[in-house]
């Protein structure tokens, strides 16, 4: 995972770069907020996106070799407890369970919203000066923004992923159809 969160943590930080210059009135952007920002944009996406489907479709796999669409909640609240274990330093309290297991909509969906709320504290207040601090994952150590704009990164993949699914059942993806509603008002 390390290996793809540092390209993916430079692209969220492009808007911060020094000499970048903001239109008059423009934002700031910093590096934790911007990351904190992502991560809480994939924390919304990712549960529409749950709660959206169709519970008789949890089992929907486009292809035989692809996982259906409730091992795909199961994958993203997993990773989420990984990266904010080892944010606070812990074991993951999901670190024995495995995405395959049988799971209804509903416990799928209470599974993503544990994982949002373990993360947040850890997250949220979270400072520039915070980032590059590092944390300790097995013989690894990374700096705290890697964890956090890998979760940004690898939450969007999987909300990608979940968007396709929506799309093969005919169900409008949360974000187009906010981008619809907004053209609209």
């Amino acid at each position: 995972m390390l290996k793809f969160a540092l390209p993916a943590l430079t692209a969220l930080a492009i808007p911060a770069l020094p000499g970048a210059r903001a239109p008059a009135g423009g934002q700031t952007f910093t590096l934790a907020a911007s990351l904190i920002r992502s991560y809480q944009n994939v924390q919304r996406n990712v549960l529409e996106a749950a709660e959206k489907m169709p519970k008789a479709s949890y089992s929907f796999r486009p292809t035989a070799d692809i996982r259906p669409f409730g091992e795909l909640v199961a994958h993203t609240a997993f990773a989420q407890f990984g990266n904010c274990a080892a944010l606070k330093g812990v074991d993951s309290p999901h670190k024995d369970d495995k995405e395959d297991t049988p799971r209804t909509k509903a416990q799928l969906v209470a599974l993503f919203k544990e994982s949002t709320a373990y993360c947040d504290p850890v997250i949220t207040p979270l400072k520039d000066d915070d980032m590059p601090a590092l944390v300790t994952i097995s013989a690894n150590q990374a700096a705290k923004g890697v964890l956090v704009g890998g979760l940004a990164t690898h939450g969007n993949e999987m909300y990608g992923t979940m968007c396709v699914y929506l799309r093969l059942k005919g169900i409008v993806p949360p974000t187009t159809e906010r981008a619809n509603a907004a053209k609209k008002g």
